[in-house]
């Protein structure tokens, strides 16, 4: 990890997810994603509970009292009151330092966020492809993601304590978002 500030990142990260979730329509909650365990009503409880957690983490609590997916009936607005307590938290220079509860470990904050920039990147992509909006990426944010997950979620092993499938082999011109997706074991 460099001595960047991983906040500029982390935003951009939120922030394509939000244009996402603000686009799903409600024909679209049932549909499938490249998360077998999730279908899009799921996945966007799940990202509910993630914004939610980030900012408890970073604030010093403990992110495992929050359920890995929140119901809410009205997604957009609970996403964005969770987004605005988080974006108040990231104000705070003191987060990068502080020490921070993760569900699968304990970082300082600069970690936890970089951790979170891939999950949410990579939660994008998942949104994406269920609801045909991967067009709607953003290309750049996937290849400084890339390296990041490819140096701190190792190859093998792979299941048990580490929640991912071998990685998927695929072209050296596949899109920045296709290889961030297969090396994390989903099938672009």
């Amino acid at each position: 990890m460099t001595n960047a500030d991983p906040r500029p990142l982390f935003i951009r990260a939120l922030d394509q997810t939000q244009n996402l979730i603000d686009r799903v329509s409600p024909d679209q909650l049932t549909l499938s994603t490249p998360c077998p365990e999730y279908d899009v009503r799921t996945l966007l409880g799940h990202l509910l509970s993630v914004v939610h957690r980030i900012d408890l983490a970073l604030s010093g609590g403990d992110p495992l009292t929050i359920p890995s997916v929140t119901d809410s009936p009205d997604i957009p607005g609970t996403w964005k009151q969770h987004r605005t307590a988080l974006d108040e938290t990231l104000t705070d220079d003191g987060i990068l330092e502080r020490i921070c509860k993760l569900p699968f470990g304990t970082f300082p904050g600069a970690a936890a966020l970089a951790a979170y920039t891939g999950e949410l990147t990579t939660h994008s992509w998942d949104l994406g492809k269920a609801t045909g909006r991967l067009d709607q990426l953003d290309d750049a944010l996937a290849n400084q993601v890339l390296p990041m997950l490819v140096r701190f979620l190792p190859a093998e092993p792979r299941g048990g304590h580490i929640p991912f499938g071998p990685v998927v082999p695929v072209a050296d011109d596949a899109s920045p978002y296709d290889r961030l997706a297969a090396w994390q074991g989903r099938q672009p």
